[in-house]
């Protein structure tokens, strides 16, 4: 495969961050990364099934890591129309994959808001819209949330914006952001609350435990996150969908922080 080619390249990030580094850098270090981050086998898999369609590709990922998925409360969806799906994160991407390969069985105009960083994966690009709000371009890209949110397709979003963490023995996301409150309110848009059952390795919970405790404001545990998402092989992803919240539910009696809180309190209700 050329390098071009090539979803992850670790020399060639730490050649773009730094090319002095990586001359310095022992080869034990470089090989621990790629084999940490899967290079080869990502970039082989991604290779083959780089003319699937998103929902083709989410299809080839459950069967390669042979996952069950098993779903609830799927007629919670509407059938048409636009509407905003909330959900917890604890999987850090093989939970939204899951979710497409349960949800194109009612509906295939999805879309998920995530990090800029994600539009690598070009298999999904028709499915995602991309959120940089430091980029020169940062508005345009604002913008574009904006009218997916308005729109008439299925907005996925993951309110936390980061994999779920352990705290106090308990797997849950951190605080939840309340962009998709202050939409649905101004585009009278339904919200669907959908709790994924699921979880990571103690590892990324004791090593995120550790850095915290240490005050390391880098997230260093996503170093590990692909190599998570292996370890979810042979396993059983659970999906329960909510009933639906109406935009008009969402008064003043409290803040679209406080209705943010209280839509993640539904979510995890929803947990058996």
């Amino acid at each position: 495969m050329s390098d071009q080619s090539k979803i992850i390249d670790v020399k060639q990030v730490i050649h773009d961050k730094n090319p002095n580094l990586l001359r310095f850098m022992p080869g034990f270090v470089v090989r621990y990364l790629q084999r940490i981050l899967h290079e080869d086998d990502v970039n082989d898999f991604i290779q083959e099934h780089k003319n699937d369609s998103p929902i083709e590709f989410c299809l080839s990922v459950m069967k390669k890591f042979n996952i069950e998925l098993e779903y609830e409360g799927l007629e919670n969806v509407p059938t048409e129309g636009g509407a905003i799906l909330t959900m917890n994160h604890p999987l850090g991407g093989m939970d939204a994959m899951a979710l497409v390969a349960v949800l194109h069985k009612k509906r295939s105009d999805l879309k998920f808001v995530v990090n800029d960083v994600l539009m690598h994966l070009e298999n999904l690009q028709p499915i995602f819209v991309g959120v940089n709000k430091h980029a020169k371009n940062a508005a345009a890209s604002l913008r574009k949330v904006d009218e997916t949110f308005a729109g008439d397709e299925l907005l996925c979003i993951f309110p936390a914006g980061l994999v779920s963490r352990k705290t106090n023995g308990k797997v849950e996301d951190l605080k939840w952001k309340k962009t998709f409150v202050t939409r649905s309110i101004k585009y009278k848009k339904t919200i669907v609350p959908i709790y994924i059952d699921g979880a990571l390795t103690n590892f990324f919970y004791n090593l995120y435990s550790f850095r915290k405790k240490l005050g390391i404001k880098a997230n260093i545990e996503m170093l590990y996150l692909v190599n998570e998402l292996y370890k979810q092989h042979n396993k059983k992803i659970k999906i329960k969908f909510g009933e639906p919240l109406n935009a008009a539910e969402f008064d003043k009696s409290k803040s679209h922080q406080e209705w943010a809180q209280h839509v993640k309190e539904k979510v995890y209700e929803l947990k058996d």
